[in-house]
């Protein structure tokens, strides 16, 4: 049996869905909550999946993350709209030489885990997860739930397959969990972005699921377009995205159920949308080396107008 201590930072979809699974299959798992924290503490944690519905009676919650043990993997599933209180929460829960797993969308958020905790691994995960919090300590798991991990080195040079992430992986999937290696993570981060960029975007914008984006001839047009400006972005660091990758994405939403993405989510509840993580950054990048990409930008500036709006 696997000692490694994990610390579920966000138990929302994501987390909560990822932290069942690992605790179900034996591991020591804590996790932090916010305003669940009373009723998962008293009644656990209930997650329904394609995969089979099952029930955590007992979870070690926690409210406040100076109470939690030092942990020796620290899982980030925070929406990137609250990295700012990374610094509070990373510290006191992450071993020396310890593990902070980032489940999180957008390009650049190792550099910004870097900056806060040093003595530690830093791996990236892209998830290909549709999931959904539908009530207290409630998560519906709908489709999917592959991550692809990467771990991160200064300037994102290509770190290989090293022992630290096999062994995580190999913790991922004794508990179920399909898990992909990189070699390369910031190429698998352009990769998600292929993704990421138009459905997350466009669903907002244009107030619809994945399956009304793909079913259109016009917005379908609009998401390829996307999809190859984001090609374009990631040439600028030196990573190529085939067609046959897009081809891909576009293939592996068609079969999707239609699905609601979690920007659209955050906008429909008036929640901060994850803009600049996942638009404002890789824009920000090409335009450093004066690429411009118009789709994308007329994108970021029409999702901040609407996420300004919301807000208010």
């Amino acid at each position: 049996m696997c000692d490694r201590k994990y610390a579920i930072i966000g138990t929302g979809a994501l987390g909560g869905f990822y932290g069942a699974k690992l605790q179900k299959a034996g591991l020591d798992v804590h996790f932090l909550l916010k305003s669940d924290y009373e009723h998962v503490s008293q009644f656990g944690l209930i997650v329904e999946s394609k995969y089979g519905d099952f029930t955590l009676p007992q979870v070690k919650a926690y409210n406040d993350v100076t109470k939690m043990p030092q942990c020796d993997v620290v899982i980030i599933a925070l929406k990137t709209t609250q990295n700012y209180l990374l610094s509070r929460l990373l510290p006191p829960v992450v071993k020396q030489n310890g593990v902070v797993l980032v489940l999180q969308n957008g390009l650049g958020i190792e550099e910004e885990v870097a900056q806060i905790v040093g003595n530690v691994n830093i791996i990236g995960g892209l998830c290909f997860l549709c999931s959904n919090k539908v009530g207290k300590g409630h998560i519906r798991h709908l489709d999917y739930g592959q991550i692809v991990l990467g771990e991160y080195t200064l300037n994102y040079q290509n770190a290989g397959i090293t022992g630290i992430i096999q062994q995580i992986a190999n913790d991922f999937q004794n508990a179920g969990i399909s898990i992909e290696l990189a070699e390369d993570l910031l190429l698998a981060r352009w990769q998600k972005l292929v993704w990421n960029i138009p459905y997350n975007g466009l669903s907002v914008i244009l107030n619809a699921k994945t399956d009304e984006l793909m079913a259109d001839l016009y917005t379908r047009q609009l998401v390829e377009q996307l999809m190859y400006e984001v090609a374009i972005g990631a040439k600028v660091t030196g990573r190529i995205i085939t067609d046959a990758f897009i081809q891909t994405m576009l293939d592996y939403t068609v079969k999707m159920k239609p699905y609601r993405t979690s920007m659209k989510i955050d906008y429909d509840e008036r929640r901060p949308l994850e803009v600049e993580a996942i638009v404002g950054n890789p824009l920000r990048i090409t335009q450093a080396a004066e690429v411009f990409l118009p789709q994308i930008s007329c994108l970021y500036n029409q999702l901040k107008f609407l996420d300004k709006r919301n807000q208010a």
